[in-house]
């Protein structure tokens, strides 16, 4: 089974840039290895134009803001795009609408892979630098457990890397990742 560890977001809008420095931090941090074959890649705001990379996959597994009304910031969500929870109303950044419609329209044709969503509830979503508000850049630990463990799940084991490494040192180099414009 191919699966897809797909970063979303915009580098430049603060908190909205987690899902690529996300995959960053976990592609510096891990190398994965079994049953089952994993690739991550930087999606930026690239929305519609991913489609003919995620069509390749048996799963996506996307990471990205989310907007929950009334949520404290740094909240994680970790969902199958066909059971979104209540709270969960796409209405945040233009990014996160591309992408629900970029899904949605998948589904009408019929070749959207199975797809689950790893979101985190943004504080800091306008021009900023390459960084994350501390609600965010805290969440990251829960949000690298929920991963790994659902990796896990899929055969797939997570072999960390020598040395440590956080969140922190991965955001200044995060424009620099795999992103879908090398596919």
């Amino acid at each position: 089974m191919k699966i897809l560890l797909l970063g979303i977001g915009n580098l430049l809008f603060g908190d909205e840039g987690v899902g690529v420095h996300f995959i960053n931090y976990i592609g510096k941090k891990y190398s994965f290895e079994g049953e089952n074959e994993l690739d991550i890649i930087d999606g930026g705001t690239l929305a519609q134009r991913l489609i003919p990379i995620m069509v390749e996959y048996d799963e996506v597994i996307i990471i990205d803001t989310i907007n929950a009304p009334g949520v404290k910031a740094g909240e994680v969500y970790f969902f199958d795009f066909d059971a979104v929870p209540d709270v969960v109303d796409w209405q945040g950044s233009a990014h996160e609408v591309e992408m629900l419609q970029t899904l949605n329209m998948m589904d009408l044709v019929g070749d959207r892979p199975k797809t689950m969503i790893i979101g985190v509830v943004p504080t800091v979503i306008e021009a900023t630098e390459f960084s994350l508000s501390e609600g965010v850049a805290n969440a990251i630990p829960l949000m690298e457990v929920t991963l790994l463990d659902y990796l896990k799940g899929l055969e797939i084991n997570s072999i960390k890397q020598e040395g440590e490494l956080d969140i922190h040192s991965v955001l200044p180099h995060s424009f620099k990742s795999t992103n879908a414009y090398s596919f």
